[in-house]
């Protein structure tokens, strides 16, 4: 049975949504970048993947939205994952000798008090938040550590120096299930196989003329559909022009979203669904509880 790719290492948050979408005897597979994750995705050498899309904290991960915008893939489910950043460092360091502060770009963001109140403390970026820890407990520094989940310094043999440094308990990320969409296609992930109660994804290109964002969006306002999501991303090659991201909430009346869909691609240069989707369960935004900056016991 093929893997579930998720980027990063083991401990990753990255790591837990994909467990999430596994399905029973199916193993999972760490990528290095996003790229090589909608690669392996795309080429079928994993079933699926686990793609972060927003966290609350530091807004959407523009890397993987940009990546779903131009790869043959289609979003078939999501989840939302709880995040709690432990400060990870080697046996022995201290938390009042720590110099230098390893993680990924999105965790950095994320725990921007604990920097502000550590001014002598450096935040250095690095492709994944386990993966920062990984190579923290290989240099050996006792001025050194990392960003990551607190399980991870059992993981890579480092030690707690803190726990729950992110600004705000309410810290989640928003994950993607992407497929191939000849996979998603034959399983029955089509928006004619989707659930009724299905989000849906799109991306559009407008034309650059006044009055043509509201013309895109009057058709769902008139059939009372709610954008969730809209975000604006340049358009490669052609200088201050820009697409727009929607997502569209669950409709009871899937019909009224076909039409809205219709109509809105006669207003549009470009228009590709990415795909419809059952909302993620609300026992996925459960948070942590823990106050920020609580130390180690």
């Amino acid at each position: 049975m093929s893997p579930v790719a998720y980027q990063g290492v083991a401990g990753a948050f990255s790591e837990e949504a994909a467990r999430r979408f596994a399905q029973p005897g199916e193993t999972l597979s760490p990528c290095d970048t996003f790229e090589a994750l909608f690669d392996a995705v795309e080429r079928g050498e994993a079933r699926c993947g686990a793609a972060p899309v927003e966290n609350t904290l530091a807004g959407a991960v523009i890397a993987c939205w940009d990546q779903l915008t131009t790869r043959n893939v289609r979003i078939t489910a999501e989840t939302i994952v709880p995040v709690s950043h432990a400060l990870v460092g080697v046996p022995g360091a201290r938390l009042e000798d720590i110099r230098r502060v390893l993680s990924h770009p999105v965790a950095l963001q994320q725990c921007e008090r604990f920097f502000r109140a550590n001014p002598g403390i450096e935040a250095v970026p690095v492709f994944d938040t386990a993966g920062a820890v990984r190579q923290v407990t290989r240099a050996g520094d006792p001025a050194q550590a990392a960003l990551a989940a607190e399980r991870t310094a059992e993981l890579y043999e480092g030690v707690v120096l803190a726990r729950a440094l992110e600004d705000h308990p309410n810290n989640l990320t928003r994950f993607f299930l992407i497929e191939a969409r000849e996979t998603a296609a034959a399983s029955g992930s089509t928006v004619a196989g989707a659930p009724v109660a299905a989000k849906t994804a799109l991306f559009l290109r407008t034309p650059n003329r006044p009055g043509a964002l509201w013309r895109s969006l009057r058709p769902f306002a008139e059939r009372g559909l709610d954008l969730t999501r809209i975000e604006s991303r340049p358009v490669r090659h052609t200088p201050f022009e820009y697409a727009f991201l929607l997502e569209v909430a669950a409709a009871q009346d899937p019909e009224g979203l076909d039409a809205a869909i219709e109509e809105l691609r006669t207003e549009c240069l470009e228009l590709r669904e990415l795909g419809r989707f059952t909302p993620a369960a609300p026992h996925d935004r459960a948070s942590t509880t823990k106050g920020p900056g609580e130390r180690a016991g």
